[in-house]
């Protein structure tokens, strides 16, 4: 008979024990303030943000993509982030199937291609697939 209540004892104490903690937990956050009170923004910061990043969008729309397969150093030295290393790497490395290739490849870190990813394209020089594909073959 003493066996079948340990169980349930045991259980009821690691209930009363987490109750405990919690509220405890609780109580100390309200001391402080911190977790009660929520971040007061205004309405008026929050729209001259997203005018900000309309503005932002806009000015990238107007930028025309660069063919990472045919732009000059000057042209590939206007993406953010690329300098003189990196348009020589980007020139060296030409043709490419794509522009994540320039990852695939080394040719540039990751995070500086999420930056310019929306800014470049990789445009073939054939409609033709098989005749891309040796130039690509060629080239290795």
């Amino acid at each position: 008979m003493k066996l079948s209540h340990i169980p349930v004892a045991l259980t009821a104490a690691v209930l009363l024990l987490s109750a405990s903690l919690t509220f405890a937990t609780e109580n100390i956050i309200d001391e402080t303030g911190d977790a009660g009170s929520k971040p007061k923004v205004s309405k008026k910061s929050t729209a001259a943000r997203k005018s900000e990043i309309a503005a932002q969008r806009a000015e990238v729309a107007k930028i025309k993509p660069v063919d990472i397969n045919s732009a000059t150093s000057e042209e590939l030295k206007k993406l953010p982030g690329i300098g003189d290393a990196e348009a020589a790497k980007i020139i060296a490395g030409r043709p490419y199937g794509s522009k994540a290739w320039l990852v695939t490849k080394n040719i540039i870190d990751g995070g500086l291609f999420e930056g310019i990813k929306r800014l470049i394209i990789a445009r073939q020089p054939f409609k033709d697939a098989a005749k891309n594909a040796a130039i690509y073959e060629k080239k290795k």
